[in-house]
């Protein structure tokens, strides 16, 4: 009975640190304002990204979206058009493939001639695939791809903005923000996604290098990383074709969520100041896993999650590790 007690106790204190930011968000000032700012958006021709587009839309942003097919560019720039506040709104997209080192630059010139000839406000970088295989079966050259259009698409990105937003002749006082979007398994890699969690790993290493680089500019520009889960969309149904049996089994229990709920829970985060930015239950208890030394949302709530997870995970991984085993037994040699 007091171990249950015990466990209760426990699992009160974690929902309250899970509840208690957004909680205090609700009541404090919004950190990332974007009516009437100017937001360009990677990876936004569908899914997380779209969704992403209109709610921005809704909040009064002037919206520049890019991908690489213009006939998914055309319906997307519509609906986040639709979407739109005020009438004085403006929308554009781009084509371009950002996995190409030189596409960056080229864009982010592009959106600040379309801009009246002034920096963007926000750039949001959410271009990306997933390709989830055992490392053994992964085919040649796919690991380097998954890292040319996961993480070298924020590389060249950030680069490509963050050098007009630092320049010694841009204006001061003037916020900006760099988002990138990494994934849950950036804080726990499990089997069959070994071509694409490093590259969501390196991810979320650049945005800590950042975070603290830029402080040698000022206070102006702000950087955020957010990691979503398994999002229902067109790139969900794609990666079933090659992920194995075993990652269907680890992740039996996760839940999936729409691409709206993931962009509203995202927008949320970066409006009450967060830094890594989750969206689900699941994804807080990964990264109250993960924290280290890294710089945290809330130092207090932030570090008594640590605590308590860091205990509980112990049980999880065990049992992750031990569905691993057992399907090994069962099905023999996977090769």
């Amino acid at each position: 009975m007091t171990s249950l007690i015990s466990c209760s106790a426990a699992g009160a204190i974690l929902v309250a640190a899970l509840l208690l930011p957004s909680i205090m968000g609700f009541f404090g000032k919004n950190k990332f304002d974007v009516n009437g700012k100017t937001v360009l958006l990677t990876g936004a021709s569908e899914g997380m990204g779209k969704s992403v587009g209109v709610q921005l839309a809704q909040k009064g942003a002037n919206v520049v979206i890019v991908a690489r097919t213009v006939g998914k560019l055309e319906t997307a720039i519509a609906e986040i058009q639709s979407a739109a506040k005020s009438p004085s709104q403006r929308f554009k997209y781009i084509s371009a493939d950002l996995s190409l080192p030189e596409a960056a630059p080229a864009v982010i010139a592009e959106a600040t001639t379309w801009n009246n000839g002034q920096p963007v406000d926000v750039v949001w970088c959410m271009a990306g695939a997933s390709y989830p295989s055992l490392f053994l079966d992964t085919p040649a050259g796919k690991a380097r791809q998954q890292m040319d259009v996961n993480y070298w698409t924020c590389w060249d990105m950030a680069q490509a903005v963050l050098s007009q937003w630092l320049s010694p002749t841009a204006e001061k006082g003037k916020e900006r923000h760099l988002v990138f979007t990494s994934s849950v398994l950036a804080f726990y890699a499990t089997a069959g996604y070994g071509p694409y969690s490093p590259s969501k790993a390196a991810i979320r290493s650049l945005s800590d290098t950042l975070v603290q680089e830029v402080l040698l500019y000022g206070e102006d520009v702000k950087i955020h990383t957010v990691f979503p889960g398994s999002i229902q969309s067109n790139g969900f149904e794609e990666e079933k074709k090659t992920k194995p049996e075993i990652t269907f089994i680890l992740e039996e229990s996760d839940p999936i969520q729409s691409a709206e709920v993931v962009a509203a829970n995202a927008i949320s985060g970066l409006e009450n100041g967060d830094y890594l930015v989750t969206v689900g239950w699941l994804g807080s208890l990964m990264r109250s896993c993960a924290w280290g030394g890294v710089r945290r949302n809330n130092w207090v709530l932030d570090t008594v999650m640590t605590w308590i997870v860091s205990i509980v995970w112990f049980f999880i991984g065990m049992d992750l590790d031990g569905k691993v085993r057992k399907y090994g037994r069962e099905h023999g040699h996977p090769m």
